[in-house]
């Protein structure tokens, strides 16, 4: 749980750089990748985290220098990585400069009539962000595109350790 501000930004800083890091290792061509016909493109799971940082946080009264829901999904991977740069650094520095503690205790209306304290938000943003970065590594590994580790070494990773990967 989300104590303060700097709870916030601590885990925020993290997990965008977590992310940040994965879309580092898109490339145009992998943006297509599905694990089924019906299933979403890489650069589709790509492009939603982006545009679903506003989305969320925007219902909390912030505004975050970034593309709306709405937005067109880029052709390349590295406008969408640095779409992605743009929103959560400006999440970061919106949280910063215009939130105290005592505003995550406050409720906003997010979906069905729902109310949510800004502390659940920020949590389930970042779940949410986590989630689909999770099922992006999958597509990245079928399109064979280097896998990053966020919570631990990647089979690439032990690899240049010098170690054998895990089973």
């Amino acid at each position: 749980m989300y104590r303060t501000i700097r709870d916030v930004l601590d885990d925020w800083q993290y997990e965008h750089e977590m992310t940040r890091k994965v879309f580092g290792c898109l490339t145009d061509a992998a943006l297509e990748q599905r694990v089924s016909p019906e299933g979403r493109r890489l650069g589709t799971l790509a492009w939603h985290i982006v545009v679903s940082l506003g989305e969320m946080i925007n219902r909390t009264g912030l505004q975050l220098d970034g593309p709306g829901e709405a937005s067109r999904e880029p052709a390349s991977a590295t406008a969408i990585a640095e779409a992605y740069a743009r929103s959560g650094e400006s999440l970061a520095r919106q949280m910063k400069d215009h939130w105290k503690d005592s505003d995550l205790d406050q409720k906003v209306e997010m979906y069905r009539g729902e109310h949510w304290e800004k502390r659940t938000v920020v949590q389930a943003l970042i779940r949410h962000q986590v989630h689909h970065r999770a099922q992006m590594t999958v597509l990245m590994r079928q399109a064979g595109l280097r896998v990053i580790g966020c919570y631990g070494p990647s089979r690439e990773e032990w690899a240049e350790y010098g170690m054998a990967p895990q089973q």
